[in-house]
């Protein structure tokens, strides 16, 4: 994953599944978090290396997404970046991002996308060159979001859009529930051969206490229900089993 000429990403495993991402363009010296729930693992994390903190990128308001900021921003004076509808829940928020808007951090550009459904101001970093695509709560592998705030129909629009991106992209998303959607995936698409195999694996991962984030598009195309879903009706119908799974 890390090597000299794409943008180099680490993972910081917090709290009891969440993920917290570091980004490092060794071009420009700059250095972002994506969804930082604590500050200290991530302040350790830049210690030892030697970095510097610009930029924290915020995909939604959930604490266990942007507990870190203050404490970050007052250490090391960095940006906080979030969708601007909902700025009023990202503590510390600095730039205010627009849906379809093209930034650059650092040598990279990337896309601000809006995933409405987990959350109503839910976005994604898309950095489209590299092909990966910060999602935060909205793709899970092969599961999705839960609905706190938005609706069935939004979170199908958003999935159907993610749908549309290259197979190869990377996804990285925020949380490990891959090993718990997979058994909910087999349990309403237990024929599908290319599904056991990939259970197979993260089964195996998990026993080792390996990550099985971040993953290709490419793979949930196959074995992903929610993505797999032809109609809303479908998808509503798979989202509330999977809520009481």
């Amino acid at each position: 994953m890390n090597t000299e000429s794409q943008l180099q990403v680490f993972q910081i495993p917090v709290l009891q599944d969440n993920y917290i991402y570091i980004l490092r363009d060794n071009n420009t010296q700059k250095t972002a978090v994506v969804d930082p729930a604590l500050s200290e693992p991530v302040d350790l994390f830049l210690k030892e290396k030697n970095w510097k903190l610009d930029f924290i990128f915020n995909t939604h308001h959930h604490w266990d997404h942007t507990d870190g900021n203050l404490e970050l921003k007052r250490k090391w004076h960095c940006r906080i970046l979030g969708f601007a509808k909902d700025a009023y829940r990202i503590p510390g928020i600095d730039q205010q991002l627009q849906e379809g808007e093209e930034c650059t951090f650092g040598t990279f550009p990337y896309r601000v996308l809006f995933f409405p459904g987990h959350t109503l101001g839910h976005i994604a970093y898309w950095f489209f060159e590299e092909k990966k695509l910060f999602i935060g709560d909205t793709l899970f592998a092969m599961g999705c979001g839960r609905l706190f705030e938005g609706s069935p129909q939004q979170m199908f629009t958003s999935l159907n859009k993610i749908k549309s991106f290259p197979p190869e992209t990377e996804v990285f998303c925020a949380h490990e529930y891959t090993e718990k959607n997979g058994q909910f995936a087999l349990s309403v698409d237990s024929q599908n051969q290319i599904l056991k195999n990939r259970m197979k694996e993260v089964q195996a991962s998990r026993k080792k206490n390996q990550a099985t984030v971040p993953f290709f598009l490419s793979e949930e195309l196959k074995t992903n229900p929610f993505l797999r879903a032809s109609t809303l009706k479908e998808f509503t119908r798979l989202r509330k089993k999977r809520d009481i799974f």
